[in-house]
């Protein structure tokens, strides 16, 4: 019988995914299990992960049987409004397989994963740490409509106002897969509310994104290696966090990466979040190496400025929001800036979808 599983097993590898889930769920239930609360709680992201794959493609499934019950049923008794409830419900199942589908271009080993989401102001001065503050609003908007959990783990406020650069780690199924969708220069053009003159604005602010990676243990980062800085954090957070040197700064001598964080509330928990971070970084540098993609990826941002935006978002003199690499685009700016973006988000996952296929061939 043809069935959602049948349609969809190619794209999703449904069984393949079912048989995963069971060797996570057999982890949970081996005794220990909860001994380590932080790699717990890694296993169990994994698994939500998973069932948000299989979830709507059984989901579907039962529909299907469902309608195939009553479509018997309404045969035998020649029931013409229980034709049409089956109708209904196969409207429903093709509507719902089709959301199941358009999952399956979040196929990336990395797509399921938590992620690193990070924001940079860039050419414009407050005019630009303002656009950032807001792009930060939009995104966390965007991230509780899909019921994701997000933290702050380092920012870095404007002179004036908004911030120079603000990292959130995001946790939520196929959070890195979405997100990364939105990496590059975005561009803002408004009457500016800095500007005594009411003139009109360009800003720009650069969005990437970073996959935590739940097994880094082959990266190993050696302590001669590092140099770590402890500072008081700045901003709001209490007496705590302005009395205290917990935030971290931490510098890999051979790469130069550094990265820092000042939201968690001691100095051993900065430290924790600002090494996997580290771990992340290094993992896309060696990943990089040996795959053109993710480095494509990375440099998609170019420098933060005109002519290298992805997206352009114009308030004045009229209202729209434009995807340069899709041409998708609405006159509906403050909803976009409110957090509606599944439109751009799955228009670029399509594109980059067929972009990997014909590049397969």
């Amino acid at each position: 019988m043809w069935s959602a599983s049948t349609r969809s097993g190619t794209l999703f590898d449904v069984a393949g995914k079912r048989r995963g889930l069971a060797e996570i769920e057999k982890k949970m239930a081996a005794p220990g299990f909860w001994d380590n609360p932080e790699g717990a709680q890694k296993v169990v992201q994994g698994l939500k992960s998973l069932k948000a794959a299989i979830d709507p493609v059984e989901a579907v499934g039962k529909l299907l049987d469902d309608a195939s019950v009553l479509a018997e049923l309404a045969a035998e008794e020649n029931d013409a409004a229980s034709l049409g409830q089956v109708r209904a419900e196969l409207d429903e199942a093709e509507r719902q397989l089709n959301r199941a589908e358009f999952l399956a271009l979040l196929a990336r080993p990395d797509d399921p994963k938590n992620c690193f989401f990070s924001i940079h102001a860039g050419a414009g001065g407050t005019e630009s740490c303002d656009w950032a503050a807001m792009l930060m609003r939009m995104y966390s908007r965007f991230m509780e409509r899909r019921g994701w959990q997000m933290t702050l783990v380092d920012s870095v406020e404007g002179d004036e106002a908004g911030f120079r650069s603000v990292t959130a780690r995001v946790v939520g199924p196929f959070a890195y897969g979405y997100l990364s969708a939105e990496v590059g220069v975005h561009r803002l053009v408004r009457i500016s509310p800095f500007d005594a003159a009411g003139r009109r604005h360009t800003s720009f602010a650069s969005v990437d994104c970073l996959p935590e990676f739940v097994d880094t243990g082959e990266i190993e980062i050696k302590e001669e290696e590092l140099k770590i800085d402890y500072f008081r954090a700045g901003g709001a957070g209490g007496q705590h966090v302005n009395k205290t040197s917990s935030a971290v700064r931490m510098t890999h001598l051979p790469t130069g990466i550094v990265v820092q964080c000042q939201n968690e509330r001691s100095q051993r928990q900065n430290r924790e979040m600002a090494t996997e971070m580290l771990k992340a970084k290094l993992k896309r540098m060696e990943e990089a190496a040996r795959d053109k993609e993710i480095a494509k990826l990375y440099g998609q941002k170019g420098e933060i400025a005109w002519g290298n935006q992805i997206r352009s978002y114009v308030l004045q003199p009229y209202t729209l929001v434009k995807d340069h690499r899709t041409d998708v685009e609405t006159g509906r700016a403050m909803d976009v800036l409110d957090g509606d973006l599944d439109a751009f988000v799955e228009a670029e996952l399509h594109r980059r979808a067929t972009a990997a296929r014909t590049a397969a061939k």
